[in-house]
């Protein structure tokens, strides 16, 4: 579904759900990225828009001093609470754009399916001045696409998202397009602009399998989903669930995570 701005605050309505239905990140790209940069407990590190933590377990086991930026409070809380045990961890709570940090002072600065909420050109300026000389940038996002084993399926879905999700926001549909290299390239090449070089991406590929609360449960982590009114979006999870166990009683997802990293 594509992001609707100004809907940062639903995350945090959802925090314990979303730790719990939103997947982590292939290895793959971890290795990647540690094969580009060196970590260590002497680097210092900047994670922005944390979420549950994710992707933070994997850079706070290299003993880095690690700081998460993140916005929302139950998440900040969550994230204390989970990674207590790490005394070079800490939370600061706030938008990316509006925190106060050290310029010249991080190795690293990654965010994961984080960044496209921080408006482009404050973000991308802020990450390279804050980043020390040789510093790296890692942006990285998972892109989950429908069913491409069950096309009956997808299309009865359709025209669920038809009746109940386009009509509320008052949108016409669009097509689902599975996320490419191309999209990938694009993106990288944003911080080209800000003056970042050895820019690179990758893309790697996983599938998971959802029963049908399990599939309802993980589109009740999307922003444009929870905006939605309760009792519309109860009956729209409703008919989600009838159409999936209408067609097998499972949904597959096939994502794609794209890693673009870029060097100060």
């Amino acid at each position: 579904m594509p992001v609707l701005k100004g809907l940062e605050w639903t995350f945090d309505t959802v925090a314990s759900t979303y730790e719990k239905m939103r997947p982590g990140y292939a290895e793959e790209l971890y290795r990647t990225i540690f094969d580009y940069i060196s970590i260590d407990e002497n680097s210092n590190v900047v994670e922005v828009g944390s979420g549950a933590g994710q992707a933070t377990a994997h850079v706070l086991k290299t003993g880095c001093r690690l700081t998460a930026v993140e916005y929302g409070e139950q998440f900040g809380e969550l994230l204390k609470s989970k990674f207590q045990e790490y005394p070079n961890f800490s939370v600061i709570t706030g938008k990316f754009e509006e925190t106060e940090l050290e310029e010249n002072t991080y190795d690293l600065v990654f965010s994961a399916s984080a960044f496209h909420w921080v408006p482009e050109k404050i973000g991308y300026e802020k990450v390279y001045s804050i980043l020390k000389k040789g510093g790296v940038f890692a942006r990285f996002a998972n892109h989950p696409y429908r069913d491409k084993g069950n096309p009956e399926l997808s299309k009865e879905i359709d025209k669920v998202y038809e009746e109940y999700y386009y009509k509320y926001h008052n949108k016409e549909r669009r097509p689902l397009i599975e996320y490419s290299e191309e999209d990938a390239k694009d993106r990288a090449m944003i911080a080209e602009k800000y003056g970042f070089t050895d820019i690179r991406y990758a893309l790697f590929y996983r599938q998971r399998v959802f029963s049908a609360k399990e599939y309802v449960q993980l589109l009740g982590t999307y922003s444009d989903h929870i905006a939605i009114k309760e009792s519309i979006r109860t009956a729209f999870f409703a008919k989600i669930e009838e159409a999936i166990h209408n067609h097998g009683g499972t949904i597959t997802i096939y994502d794609t995570m794209d890693l673009q990293l870029a060097r100060k």
